[in-house]
């Protein structure tokens, strides 16, 4: 490994380390107004969700590393309190890197970036029509975290209005990860196309799973199922019976002798290919097969 003190290298060396090793990290496409009533839309990757209740959203326009000044939207939220944060889709990303240009205070990125402007209903600042979700927000806090050059400053938005564009939708009205098309940002000129790159992993059981370390010792030690195939493994409730093995070892046709013939690393692979398709329980009863 190789071991870094921050303090020991540049500001920009640090930045690209985080920038590179933290990530995708969601994007916020931030629309403020200034003073005047001039629009600003930026995009912002240090940013998430930390509350449901109260609906509390923060991104974080860090000083510029270059000169330390402050980017017009933490102007603008400072002045007038306010802000709309857009989900940024493959649809948009072009757009959306085009507004990141550092333009002339009171330039319009919604006009140089080709998008359009919709208005708010609780909040001065507009939305990005192509979004498929908009959040209204209230800043209730900014926070800074220091005063050189490449400082975060915290701004917490509090949600009033979220608006969906209901073809994101799924049957029953909630958002589908596919249909959404988020992308998010990574180091360098590099961002992540989420429907592109998307798994499934099931939350742990409400109730208590077996856990890794109650896998048989054999099993756990294998060298074909990795940690990832062991932490399916850990997250039963419990093993299956041995009735229910031998129905299994029975039904499946060339399973039978594969246990039969207690060839360990044969026997690791087949339930890897079980892992591998989420059926758990399955490469646990063949796991267990040499055992009855």
């Amino acid at each position: 490994m190789i071991s870094i003190i921050p303090k020991d290298i540049t500001t920009q060396e640090l930045h690209g380390y985080l920038l590179g090793a933290i990530g995708p990290r969601p994007i916020a496409f931030v629309s403020t107004i200034d003073e005047k009533g001039r629009p600003n839309l930026s995009p912002f990757s240090f940013f998430n969700v930390f509350s449901a209740n109260p609906p509390i959203l923060i991104f974080s326009p860090a000083r510029r590393v270059r000169d330390n000044t402050t980017k017009h939207t933490l102007d603008n939220v400072e002045k007038v309190g306010e802000a709309v944060i857009n989900v940024v889709t493959y649809e948009i990303v072009q757009q959306m890197s085009l507004s990141s240009t550092e333009y002339p205070e009171g330039e319009n990125e919604f006009i140089k970036a080709g998008l359009t402007m919709l208005a708010s209903d609780l909040v001065k600042p507009f939305r990005v029509a192509k979004s498929p979700v908009q959040f209204e927000c209230k800043v209730t806090k900014i926070e800074p975290l220091g005063k050189e050059g490449g400082a975060g400053n915290l701004i917490f938005s509090e949600v009033v209005k979220i608006h969906l564009n209901p073809n994101i939708l799924d049957e029953n009205g909630s958002i589908d990860q596919y249909k959404i098309d988020q992308v998010a940002r990574m180091g360098g000129n590099w961002y992540s196309r989420a429907n592109k790159g998307m798994f499934e992993v099931p939350k742990p059981l409400s109730s208590l799973g077996i856990g890794v370390d109650a896998i048989p010792e054999g099993i756990r030690n294998s060298t074909v199922l990795t940690g990832n195939d062991l932490g399916k493994l850990g997250n039963v409730e419990k093993l299956p019976s041995r009735i229910e093995i031998g129905e299994f070892i029975g039904s499946q046709q060339g399973i039978s002798s594969l246990a039969a013939n207690n060839d360990l690393q044969s026997i690791h692979r087949k339930a890897k290919e079980y892992l591998d398709r989420n059926d758990v329980l399955s490469a646990w009863k063949l796991l267990l097969a040499n055992e009855l």
